[in-house]
């Protein structure tokens, strides 16, 4: 039992302690048998072993009975004497004989007793004539499955002869001077807490200086001990801190789960390289080279390989990575495969005339050469990553001297040592976002070419955009393993510093707008001499305003890297939480008594921040729930594990929780089955123990063209991943237009002629020259999206060029501008044909509203192609004006693109019959009336979409409306107002409500529908699901990491009482089971709860302190104990349609209670002092039934569903209307009609607006003004 609940905790400090050094009689042989015995070489080995647990609780008969044998390997080996110490005789314990016992020696499966002697010496062990200084190193083990353990060591002299040396006999000899003997104490531990754990050893060494050999093995034994008694930090912003005479010692603790603690001086790279030479070693890095650090300090190999590590980051080194070598293992240096490995300055001849294609980094000499050459011949990184890096380093204050000089000397070490790690911080700090904006400015531009929900990656089109003298660079990383992991994180949009950074740091010129826009080609102008603009496009046409993640590729734009201002973002306060002093003796009650002390401290600790920092209490919980399991305390260890839901799920140990609810004995089972917070907890953990394992997609594909026919559902699946469109109806549309034969099938030719085309017109359109004079005609935001060749129009020579708002003629000769039309003022588009001697030929008429001429242009061929495309653009115009959504304008100019393509590279015969499939809003507007309700059009302000970045819309399940300026205590800035949306399978997306802007990928929140949310003045979002969790959303962070698990069935509803101030801190919540708890939103903690008898309670109301529970049957009012005061029930007529309340709304001041119903098209009003029978019943014109209503000033807003008809019969479909009525007269004001499907959701913001959100076929948000 014991060694399983090692295997599932987290380690301590220390995973083993092992001392290495030369057997007694080893060291007498050689120097017997040398006429010199200082400076003789020997061969270590491990001498003791000491691995936890040091103290073991007493069993009794029953558990020692049950307990399973240790895990551990056992290292079995003959006790060998020590060497003699100069201060003791044999007599007095200076050394032992060998008796030929032997000891079993537990030791952790990870770590290789093979190896350790050899890099404990890197060198050798040397026997020297003098006292030499403690020495340290730094070791990393790695294992076939890429695990790391780390290793410090202190090597130590001691003396081994004084006077007469000993023969086999026992009798004197000679006569030497005084002899030292070298031997190590390798502290390993999990993690790598280099500095950390060279002060503990340099502590050691102050004992080990005046103790005798004899005793050596107890006191290293006692300092083991005592590190195992050191928890580690969870990842976050608490560190530990603990006393180790004479050092007050920190660990730090991880960022995130994903990343180890930094406790090294990432600076020592800086002081040891100038910027271009570190770039070159972390170039090779990125293109996987075989790379060898030099140096004649052993200690510098393991820092300066650890600081290059964290200087890839986001990317993770998946090579063999060994920093230090001894000398026996310098054939490692022969392997052909890619690595990262150290060794001793000393070897460097050695390496490189024996060995080809190693890089050589001699860190002492701050040089980068190979073995082959004296030159660095390797591609470098893009010069404008590579400057900006260099700026930043000059930046970076990296001399603690220089820094400090300023400041009164301090005469404490402690206090001392407390400013230089407060110094080191911030640096480390500083160099973090230097090297992690390097990686970003690399790689900022992959996410333009991933297809995620394929997992493609279109590498191919990503090189084909890179300047010339950037592509060796790339088709190397390309092809690295580090690089595929890299994709795989993006293409699972991990949200982590990298792509924080590269969110935060996108000029106006990255912002994903596919082309550059006027504003942009403005400034580019300025960096040009010509008078002459280039215009030039961007990559994938069709998907302009899908992709949040686009920025601008090589022939659009050269990726721009702002070099003014470092990026910077506020610190993060960290706290220090201080652990008591050691036990004096280290008994098993001694150790107990040290961990119930830590538990009081920690109890201190949560109550001093119950209130005020989830976060920081997360971390106290976590680290008492450890502590808990350490002392046997299961109930109170899964307690305060299942406080973590509601403070930080992310630090929640999973794989502990569940050896916990194990392991629990039948009388502890017992007890937890009393208390309701334990019981949620077991039954989530057994829950999700039966779940299958989902293995997550982590494949990684490059897009290949198809070798046989495409059928409809392979060519959406290829255009999908090749990155020209991924909207599917769009796609079946282009399907269509070059599908042949019965089955329709597209031939695997024509799809790469297709492909070929694409592309094509894309390079082609980079070399279109516009001048100055034209830009400024342009709007800031427009973009040249089609250019004809030149032609001959009522206006002129020139060229027909299109943007997504207008036609107009560049001129011929001297370039000029003269505007055809807008697209919304169009008002016909015929062909005709120009009459001319023998021949007629086709032309393009275009007649606007307000200008009596009609211009024409002779674009023979072409005609037929330009009217299609107006026309397209036309009735984008027409529909994104009408329903106020400039989508529509995208889809058409999606759709203008795929017909040009779609002409080049098909038949002329057949090609315009293909490409008016792809007309659609052409067809709309011939199929469908355009006559626009004037009261829809006057009151509809804007649509939105928040499927944008999906291939198909979504249900729009939940809004939500968060005021701006939420701000409170140490936040610092505004925030703006924001607009939540949940979407199906447990999707949020969030809007900026001050520019209806989509502001990052999806939350997501659980997978199952999301049914409620509720906005708190904690600066919170929750959240509640059908998998009966209640979410909480940070505001700030955007984060999902706390959850609110009382509840056993879906949670259905959520209310606050708003209107009085001393309980806004209360909130409720339902469940679909009647349960109702009231929780105080400030500690999370459930106040009070009961139970409602219904069949299905869906949601809840609080008024003037009244709850008004909605039940499906029958609206209930319940007195504050939760009894029953009046109930409403439904209509009888009403009940016999098997209908339902779907919604409903209070009015304490008109004593009114409005209620809709799922399938009547009417309303009923009651009189709250009259709750047998309706006050009155209101006809909804057109609606089938009612899903949402909200109250907005004196304005009753109503989401209806009515059956939708084509040319006056019923086609089966549903589409959604709002109407507005008015509370005192019962009537219908207004009728709004903006939506394809039924109405889901509504929400007011600030009652200035309300929205309006929509089933699958439509999947838009509607916002409408309110009178």
């Amino acid at each position: 039992m014991v060694s399983v609940m090692m295997d599932c905790l987290p380690p301590a400090l220390l995973e083993a302690c092992v001392i290495v050094g030369a057997s007694t009689d080893k060291l007498l042989e050689a120097i017997n048998n040398n006429e010199a015995p200082d400076h003789i070489l020997l061969d270590p080995e491990v001498l003791h072993v000491l691995a936890p647990p040091f103290v073991d609780r007493p069993q009794t008969e029953s558990e020692v009975a049950r307990s399973p044998r240790s895990r551990r390997r056992s290292f079995l080996r003959k006790k060998r004497q020590l060497p003699p110490s100069s201060s003791a005789t044999p007599n007095q314990g200076g050394g032992v004989e060998d008796s030929g016992e032997s000891e079993d020696v537990s030791v952790p499966n990870n770590i290789d007793l093979m190896a350790i002697p050899q890099l404990c010496f890197p060198g050798g062990l040397q026997v020297t004539n003098e006292q030499r200084d403690e020495q340290f190193h730094f070791l990393v083990f790695t294992d076939v499955f890429g695990n790391k353990t780390n290793g410090v060591v202190m090597q130590c002299y001691r003396p081994i002869l004084e006077g007469t040396s000993v023969n086999h006999t026992g009798a004197g000899s000679s006569k030497f001077s005084k002899l030292f003997s070298a031997y190590s104490v390798c502290v390993i531990s999990k993690y790598p807490y280099f500095t950390a754990l060279k002060d503990c050893l340099s502590c050691l060494s102050i004992q080990l200086r005046t103790c005798c050999l004899s005793d050596m093995e107890e006191k290293v034994k006692e300092f083991a001990a005592k590190l195992t008694l050191v928890p580690i930090p969870p990842p976050g912003q608490l560190h530990v801190m603990f006393t180790l005479r004479p050092l007050t010692i920190v660990l730090p603790s991880q960022e995130d789960k994903d990343h180890p603690p930094i406790d090294l001086d990432l600076h020592l790279p800086f002081l040891c390289f100038r910027p271009q030479h570190l770039l070159q070693v972390i170039s090779c890095l990125l293109q996987e080279q075989r790379v060898v650090l030099l140096s004649a300090n052993w200690a510098r190999l393991t820092l300066v390989a650890e600081c290059l590590m964290h200087f890839i980051q986001p990317l993770s080194w998946q090579q063999p990575y060994v920093p230090v070598l001894s000398r026996g293992m310098l054939d490692f240096l022969m392997a052909p495969t890619a690595f990262l490995m150290g060794c001793h300055l000393s070897h460097f001849e050695e390496i490189a005339s024996e060995t080809d294609g190693l890089i050589i980094v001699n860190i002492d000499k701050g040089s980068v050469s190979t073995s082959c050459s004296k030159t660095f011949d390797l591609p470098d990184i893009p010069p404008a990553a590579a400057d900006c890096f260099a700026q930043r380093c000059q930046s970076l204050q990296i001399h603690f001297d220089l820094d400090q000089c300023h400041h009164a000397s301090s005469s404490d070490i402690n206090e001392q040592r407390t400013q230089r790690r407060a110094w080191q911080h911030n640096l480390n700090l500083d160099i973090q976002r230097v090297t992690l904006e390097l990686i970003v400015n690399i790689f900022r531009d992959i996410s333009c070419h991933l297809n995620y929900e394929h997992r493609v990656f279109n590498s191919e089109e990503f090189l084909k955009q890179r300047k010339p003298t950037e592509k060796p660079f790339y088709k190397t990383v390309l092809e690295t393993h580090i690089f595929h992991s890299f994709l795989k994180d993006r293409l699972n949009r991990k949200m982590d510093n990298f792509a924080r950074m590269e969110l935060n740091t996108r000029s106006e010129m990255q912002k994903p707008t596919h082309r550059p826009t006027m504003e942009i080609q403005a400034c580019r102008r300025s960096s040009i001499t010509e008078r002459k603009m280039t215009k030039r496009l961007g990559i994938s046409l069709p998907n302009l305003g899908e992709d949040q993640t686009i920025s601008f590729q090589r022939h659009s734009l050269p990726t721009r890297i702002v070099t003014s201002e470092p990026v910077k973002s506020p610190p993060k306060l960290v706290k220090m939480f201080e652990l008591p002093d050691f036990p004096e003796s280290l008994s098993f009650h001694s150790v107990q008594g040290y961990y119930s002390k830590l538990i009081q401290q920690l109890g201190k600790a949560v109550f001093s921040v119950q209130n005020e920092n989830s976060t920081l209490l997360a971390r106290f919980y976590y680290l008492r729930g450890f502590i808990n399991t350490l002392c046997s305390r299961r109930l109170d260890a899964l307690s305060d594990f299942q406080n973590l839901y509601k403070t930080d799920t992310l630090i929640f140990p999973t794989q502990l929780v569940t050896w916990l609810v194990d392991s629990l004995h039948q009388d502890e089972r017992q007890q937890a089955d009393r208390r309701p917070e334990l019981q949620r907890l077991i039954l989530r953990v057994k829950t999700e123990n039966e779940k299958p394992l989902v293995q997550q997609d982590d494949h990684v594909k490059k897009f290949v063209f198809p070798t046989q026919k495409l059928p409809q559902q392979e060519f959406v699946r290829c255009v999908q991943e090749c990155g020209i469109v991924k909207d599917v109806a769009t796609i079946r549309r282009l399907f269509e237009a070059l599908a042949d034969g019965d089955p329709k099938q597209v031939g695997h030719y024509l799809f790469r002629d297709f492909y070929k085309v694409w592309r094509e017109t894309e390079a082609e359109a980079q070399d279109v020259n516009l001048p100055a004079d034209v830009i400024h005609h342009l709007d800031n935001s427009e973009c040249v999206y089609k250019l004809s060749t030149c032609v001959k129009t009522s206006h002129g020579v020139g060229k027909i060029a299109m943007t997504q708002k207008r036609l107009f003629l560049l001129t011929d000769g001297r370039p000029g501008y003269l505007e055809i039309t807008k697209f919304r003022d169009i008002k016909d588009v015929k062909i005709a044909s120009t009459p001319l001697p023998l021949v007629r030929i086709p032309s393009l008429r275009i007649q606007n509203f307000g200008r009596a001429e009609v211009f024409e242009a002779n674009l023979k061929a072409e005609t037929e192609l330009w009217s299609l495309m107006v026309k397209e653009m036309w009735g984008g115009r027409k529909m994104a004006d009408q329903h106020k959504d400039p989508q529509y304008m995208t889809q058409a100019l999606k759709n203008v693109l795929l017909m040009d393509a779609v002409t080049r590279c098909l038949q002329a015969q057949r090609s315009i019959t293909a490409v008016s499939k792809l007309a659609y809003f052409d067809r709309i507007r011939h199929e469908v009336s355009m006559m626009e309700h004037k009261t829809t059009s006057e009151t509809l302000k804007h649509k939105i979409n928040p499927s944008l970045d999906l291939a198909e819309p979504q249900t729009v399940h939940v809004l939500l409306y968060t005021p701006g300026q939420l701000n409170y205590g140490d936040s610092e800035g505004e925030m703006n107002p924001k607009l939540w949306v949940a979407l199906s399978g447990g999707k949020v997306v969030v809007f900026d409500a001050a520019s209806w802007s989509m502001l990052q990928g999806s939350i997501q929140v659980g997978s199952s529908q999301l049914n409620c949310m509720l906005g708190m003045v904690q600066e919170q979002v929750w959240i509640g699901s059908q998998d009966s969790v209640i979410y909480i959303i940070d505001i700030q962070s955007m984060s999902c990491n706390k959850q609110l698990t009382e509840h056993r069935h879906e949670v259905t509803g959520l209310t606050v009482n708003t209107g009085d101030q001393q309980n806004s801190q209360q909130a409720y919540s339902c469940s679909s089971d009647g349960a109702i708890l009231q929780w105080d939103s400030a500690s999370l903690e459930v106040k009070r709860q009961f139970y409602f008898k219904c069949d299905r309670l869906s949601s809840i109301q609080i008024h003037d302190g009244a709850l008004w529970c909605c039940c499906g049957d029958s609206i209930v009012e319940l007195k504050e104990d939760g009894t029953p005061q009046r109930k409403m029930a439904l209509p009888d007529n009403l009940q016999s349609m098997f209908s339902s309340f779907s919604s409903f709304i209070v009015i304490p001041e008109l004593g009114q209670l409005w209620m809709g119903c799922a399938k009547s098209g009417e309303l009923c009003v009651w009189q709250t002092n009259n709750h047998y029978h309706p006050h009155k019943r209101i006809s909804l014109p057109g609606s089938a039934g009612v899903s949402c209503m909200i109250r907005v000033k004196n304005q009753i807003w109503v989401g209806c569903y009515r059956q939708s008809s084509v040319g006056g019969h019923c086609d089966g479909g549903l589409k959604g209307q709002v109407l507005v009525l008015d509370p005192e007269s019962h009537t219908v004001t207004k009728e709004l009609q903006a939506h394809s499907d039924t109405i889901q959701a509504l929400c007011s913001a600030e009652d200035r607006y309300v929205l309006s959100g929509s089933a699958y076929r439509d999947g838009k948000i509607a916002i409408w003004k309110v009178e």
